[in-house]
This record gives C-alpha cells, structure tokens and sequence, in this order.
C-alpha cells in the first residue's frame, strides 16, 4: 500500500500531508500539537496553545472526507489517568 494525499482542516488552516489512512493522519498530526505543548517550558504559552488546540479535524481524501471531533485533556482521567495533554478522537 503505498502513502495517498490528505488534505487536514481544522478550521482555521489547511494543509497538505501524506499518509495512509484518514484517521491516522489525524492522530499523527494531533500528536505533534501534543508534543509541541510537552516541550514547552513557559507556562503561560503552554496555556496559550492550549486554548489553540483544535477541537473538529477534518481529513480531506481524494473521494472521502472523514471528520472527528476531538476532546482534549490537561491531565488524563481516562486509559492514561495521570498523562499530561490527552486526546481522545470520535467520528463527527
């Protein structure tokens, strides 16, 4: 199988990628605003960013569109009680 184009909208930027599937596209790009916020030392533009995070994600495929709605978490409750910044991803 070989990597296909993608489209990701989060509403207020679009942006080329490649990838396999829709949603793990969405997950490796979600996961790189996560750790932009982990490595983030000052604590005012870790919050800044937190409030940036985007909440709807949209994988724009050649003949499908897939949306998600994401839920993100300063500290997990969940599967990952205790991790800092966690998301969980529902189909829209």
């Amino acid at each position: 199988m070989t990597k296909r184009a993608f489209t990701i909208d989060t509403g207020k930027e679009k942006f080329e990628v490649e990838g396999y599937e829709h949603k793990n596209v969405a997950v490796k790009y979600l996961m790189k605003r996560r750790r932009s916020l982990l490595s983030t030392k000052d604590p005012d533009k870790a919050e800044r960013l937190f409030t940036e995070l985007p909440t709807n994600v949209s994988v724009i495929g050649k003949q499908v569109t897939k949306s998600y709605v994401v839920t993100w978490e300063k500290t997990g409750t969940g599967e990952f009680s205790g991790a800092r910044f966690t998301f969980t991803m529902d189909d829209a």
